[in-house]
């Protein structure tokens, strides 16, 4: 499942960017901002989140 920047986070979780992979942790709610690291607006996958079993 995928996600991109400016939309609401519907769990709180670490999302992995889909280009360069580094983890953002974004809080139930907010907003997704574009990957700190490289400015890409998509991310791939979250994880850390409670009741997903993916690292």
């Amino acid at each position: 499942m995928s996600a991109h920047s400016g939309e609401k986070a519907e769990k709180t979780g670490d999302f992995r960017c889909a280009k360069c992979h580094h983890s953002t942790h974004v809080t139930k709610g907010h907003t997704i901002p574009k990957c700190p690291k490289c400015g890409n607006d998509t991310y791939s996958t979250r994880v850390r989140e409670p009741g997903n079993k993916s690292s």
